[in-house]
């Protein structure tokens, strides 16, 4: 779903009473699944970003995976995809749209998906993402509501894309600092990381996104009611992310990702200040985090590692307990 002030217009509003709703936004849950038949059900989600990057091109990848994402952490295959544009058409050359357009239809061709068609309005700023259609086997469904205690965690990209993309804003960095070990990262698919993953026993699984990875484990805990212990240590970052903190680059998002969790973290571990804003960093196109049996954990690592997954962590697991997120 949308930032916190969709959940927040949402709060308080009935939830539609249908036995075919097999996932709503109750849960807040990545995407909406309707069952279509007993052995086919769809897959609902839209999402759409502000430039993370100056490059159209890059820009368009990034959008599209973040989007496809929803899809794959429902434990589906997507299907269609319909454009989302906001654009100044008045302040930019085409050309410039038809790179962001390029770059998303790409992305989505690699997802064995087709763009089907699209909605564009006039806007200061250039916005652009998807609407996708996926399918699911109604008892294959993977919802972030169903971590259990005994649990390990697995986080499949790395953490810091927030910071370093207003580093590029600022700066601080340059786009091409980022080309080579971080933007290929961001724009690559989920599906490959869902595949291998859905070869073992998959109990639960979100992707981190815009409220950072604390926000995102808080939602877990909530919907499956259970503690969420995590590893600083174990917690992957992409280079430069640190440092960029450090320096005293921050996002706009990281005082309202830790007001989200302030009553629900207990933090165990000694961080200094940049380290720990790491934890409300906010993700673009994030990797997907997997709640699996812990037995499972370390060849789940090993498989999604071989298979070109390198950034696949075990970063901490699940407990019996009050609902909340543990750091150590």
């Amino acid at each position: 779903m949308g930032p916190t002030v969709l959940s927040d217009a949402l709060h308080g509003l009935s939830a539609p009473s249908d036995p075919d709703l097999l996932v709503g936004f109750e849960t807040s849950d990545d995407a909406a699944v309707y069952r279509l038949t007993d052995d086919m059900a769809m897959v609902s989600t839209v999402d759409f970003i502000t430039p993370p990057v100056d490059d159209p091109y890059w820009f368009g990848q990034i959008a599209a995976a973040n989007a496809i994402s929803d899809v794959y952490s429902m434990g589906g295959r997507p299907l269609t995809a319909l454009n989302l544009v906001m654009f100044p058409s008045k302040q930019l050359d085409m050309g410039v749209l038809r790179e962001i357009l390029r770059g998303g239809n790409d992305k989505v061709l690699e997802a064995g998906a087709r763009l089907v068609g699209g909605h564009s309005v006039d806007d200061e700023e250039p916005k652009y993402g998807l609407s996708v259609n996926g399918v699911v086997h109604p008892s294959q469904i993977v919802t972030n509501a169903g971590a259990r205690p005994g649990d390990a965690l697995i986080l499949t990209k790395p953490l810091g894309t927030g910071v370093l993309f207003n580093s590029v804003r600022s700066g601080k960095l340059t786009l091409g600092d980022l080309e080579r070990d971080v933007l290929p990262t961001v724009a690559a698919l989920n599906g490959p990381a869902m595949e291998t993953a859905l070869k073992s026993t998959v109990h639960g699984c979100t992707d981190i996104t815009g409220f950072g990875i604390l926000g995102h484990l808080l939602e877990v805990a909530q919907g499956s009611a259970v503690r969420v212990m995590v590893e600083y240590a174990a917690l992957p970052f992409y280079p430069g992310a640190r440092d960029m903190y450090a320096k005293g680059e921050t996002t706009g998002s990281n005082a309202a990702n830790r007001e989200l969790v302030r009553n629900h973290l207990d933090l165990r571990t000694t961080l200094k200040k940049h380290e720990e804003e790491l934890l409300f960093d906010p993700q673009t196109s994030g990797g997907l985090l997997l709640s699996v049996p812990h037995e499972d954990a370390k060849p789940l690592v090993e498989a999604l590692q071989a298979g070109g997954v390198s950034g696949a962590t075990h970063i901490g697991d699940v407990e019996a307990g009050p609902p909340g997120v543990t750091v150590r």
